[in-house]
């Protein structure tokens, strides 16, 4: 039944028991006959009037509700990109307030649903992808062995060597999704400790030399004379710094130059790796920290990694409470760069 209807019937139900109780009232000989046809008429009128005020009054009550209803359904078909208009009665104008936010709500819901949805698909296709090719050169060469078609014992060798190799690459990149999933879980203990910096940038580069002098790279670190502590788990930074130094050495040219820095800003620390390489294109820094993804489209195996490096990098430093980031021009190298925050004592 609709509005309008429950308010004509409430109002002939008052008209209705007015003239009963007038016509008892006459039937008592407590009224005129005069009285009574003045006061019927009266009430007459006034029901009368009632009814085309209830009309006007409720004519915009009724395009309220319908614009809500019609939002609704639309909204039910599953287009979110809709909004009530704020007029009518004050009451309406608050249903139609929490009616927009809950409409936007439920839109923020379901793209973050698709956004989940397509990441999982591309997460295990490029999972796929990054398992079978180490796996599919396994299986060649220890066919090739089995069938006894290797008689050169170099050859031999060689064959063996390929199979350890992308076995421990195998193993890199499992370890790899295990860490990330460990992350993003926060499974990980996390007890960060007051450490010095410049500790942290040459046990990193230490572990490096060898990289290093295999493409007789120059290394310069830029440190201030004092340098406060600052407050990280050093193991989870020194897998951070070790990305972003494997990633350098990586995209230097040969015989070209590497800079460590590491300077103090307010209440941050911050940390820079600073290559000579090939640098990165403008779209491609804004993508360039989501799992899986590489600039090297080939994704071939003598080009990087799974491309999961950067995303465990960005949610170590996440946790510590720092941001991370990369200014890189083409052509010109890159800056790959971190914070942390400064330890202070208490």
């Amino acid at each position: 039944m609709k509005l309008r209807t429950y308010l004509v019937l409430s109002s002939l139900t008052g008209i209705g028991v007015l003239l009963i109780c007038l016509f008892i009232s006459y039937s008592k000989m407590l009224l005129t006959i005069e009285q009574f046809y003045w006061l019927s008429g009266i009430s007459a009128g006034v029901g009368l009037l009632s009814f085309v005020l209830q009309y006007v009054l409720t004519k915009p009550l009724e395009k309220s509700i319908a614009r809500i209803t019609e939002r609704t359904m639309r909204v039910a078909e599953g287009d979110f990109h809709t909004e009530v208009p704020l007029v009518g009665p004050q009451e309406f104008k608050l249903l139609a307030q929490q009616f927009n936010e809950m409409s936007a709500r439920l839109k923020e819901s379901f793209d973050h649903l698709h956004h989940s949805e397509s990441a999982r698909r591309e997460l295990i296709a490029n999972v796929s992808h990054d398992l079978r090719t180490p796996l599919a050169s396994i299986q060649a060469f220890v066919e090739a062995l089995e069938d006894d078609v290797i008689k050169d014992e170099a050859t031999f060798q060689r064959y063996l060597n390929t199979i350890r190799l992308e076995t421990k690459r195998l193993g890199g990149l499992i370890q790899d999704l295990f860490d990330l999933s460990s992350l993003e879980a926060k499974g990980e203990q996390f007890d960060p400790q007051p450490s010095h910096v410049d500790e942290l940038l040459l046990g990193t580069l230490e572990s490096f030399s060898f990289h290093l002098a295999e493409k007789q790279l120059n290394v310069e670190i830029d440190l201030p004379d004092r340098m406060p502590a600052a407050l990280m788990v050093p193991a989870q930074m020194k897998r951070v710094l070790s990305n972003l130094l494997q990633n350098a050495i990586q995209h230097s040219p040969v015989e070209g130059r590497i800079i460590l820095s590491a300077t103090e800003q307010g209440e941050d620390i911050r940390i820079a790796v600073i290559d000579e390489g090939e640098g990165i294109e403008a779209e491609e820094t804004t993508r360039i920290f989501e799992r899986f993804y590489r600039i090297d489209k080939s994704r071939s195996k003598n080009n990087g990694g799974a491309g999961l490096g950067l995303a465990i990098a960005q949610s170590i430093v996440e946790r510590h409470g720092g941001e991370i980031g990369v200014q890189s021009t083409k052509g010109a190298g890159s800056c790959f760069w971190f914070t942390l925050p400064v330890y202070v004592s208490r």
